[in-house]
């Protein structure tokens, strides 16, 4: 398997996706030292006291909204919401920063709803390469920049745009801490470890090889859920593959019926599925105890537990990240899929092009 691996890297992978997450770390390094007053002296007008912080975003830019809002959940100092759309939520008021991403700087749906805060008195920071977005910038004087390299699939730039999504939300009070230097030296490690070019016969390319005939489900806690969704959606993305997903302990109050187990009801393709659950040392103790129930009972015996390694959720969740890129794309080489490769979605975007 290692040089079937390694040939399908060579042959397929058209837009380096595994350049692209070899240097993840490395991206979020860089990308939190440059939110800094020195480089950004408008930082200094967005330290007060904010209802909260709207994250607009879609696909890989809006992700890590997802991040940091469930960090703020823990050890914020006002609440971080992400809306995906055209529009604003209802409830919202120019007491709550908004942080716009989008990578390209282009994306319809974060534009609109951008202009739309914009027009009513937001003050915006906007996290892009480019684009509509950046011109934006030059337009609204309450539209502050914060720039990203370009020239890579939006969500392979996550390292760009998550960390400085962070490390504005450390600078201006919202969040306490930034990544610790500690932590980048563990997770780059991660990164060497999980790479399938260095190992195309070690755990990842083992994994992947188990995934490829089975449908797939993902479980997590709910402090995972970011981590969660990004990984469904980087298999939906490199892989080309559904994934289903559903989190501890909300799916014990409902979908633990279908997977049975236990007396005679249960889905007839549960027993089929191949099962992820990812799991951290932070846990509630229940949450540990229901997924040990959950894994004893489980009717299929595709089942891995996988272990979001760190000293913190947040060097657990960015850990799990580069888990999973490694492994959707080694699924997606192994069924002969260029990793990088969109097609739909940009089918999609030239018939929206056409449409007034």
């Amino acid at each position: 398997m290692s040089e079937g691996i390694i040939r399908l890297a060579e042959a397929l992978d058209s837009e380096d996706m595994i350049g692209f997450t070899k240097s993840f770390v490395a991206d979020l390094e860089k990308g939190q030292n440059i939110v800094k007053d020195e480089l950004m002296p408008w930082l200094s007008k967005l330290r007060h006291s904010w209802e909260g912080v709207l994250f607009l975003g879609m696909g890989g830019s809006a992700a890590g909204g997802d991040f940091i809002s469930t960090l703020a959940d823990r050890t914020g100092t006002a609440p971080i919401r992400t809306h995906r759309g055209y529009n604003l939520p209802s409830w919202w008021n120019e007491n709550w920063l908004v942080v716009s991403t989008s990578y390209s700087g282009n994306t319809e749906e974060t534009l609109s709803a951008t202009t739309r805060a914009a027009d009513l008195g937001a003050t915006i920071v906007a996290i892009t390469s480019g684009g509509q977005l950046a011109g934006m910038c030059e337009v609204y004087t309450d539209i502050h920049l914060i720039a990203c390299p370009s020239g890579q699939p939006p969500r392979s730039a996550f390292g760009h745009i998550f960390s400085r999504q962070l490390a504005l939300m450390a600078e201006i009070g919202i969040l306490p801490d930034k990544i610790e230097p500690e932590a980048f030296v563990r997770l780059q490690a991660s990164i060497e470890n999980y790479d399938i070019m260095n190992d195309p016969e070690g755990d990842i390319a083992s994994l992947a090889l188990n995934l490829l005939e089975a449908p797939i489900t993902i479980l997590s806690p709910e402090e995972l859920c970011p981590a969660l969704n990004r990984f469904k959606n980087q298999i939906n993305e490199n892989s080309a593959r559904f994934v289903r997903i559903a989190t501890f302990p909300e799916m014990n109050h409902n979908e633990i019926v279908a997977w049975g187990g236990v007396g005679q009801d249960q889905d007839p393709f549960a027993e089929q599925q191949a099962v992820i659950l990812l799991s951290w040392d932070g846990m509630h103790p229940r949450i540990l105890q229901r997924m040990d129930w959950f894994v004893s009972n489980c009717p299929t015996e595709l089942a891995w537990r996988v272990q979001g390694e760190g000293e913190s959720l947040i060097e657990s969740l960015l850990h799990l990240c580069i888990m999973m890129d490694w492994l959707s794309i080694a699924l997606g080489l192994l069924h002969g899929k260029d990793p990088s490769a969109i097609e739909t979605i940009i089918s999609l975007k030239e018939h929206l092009s056409q449409i007034n």
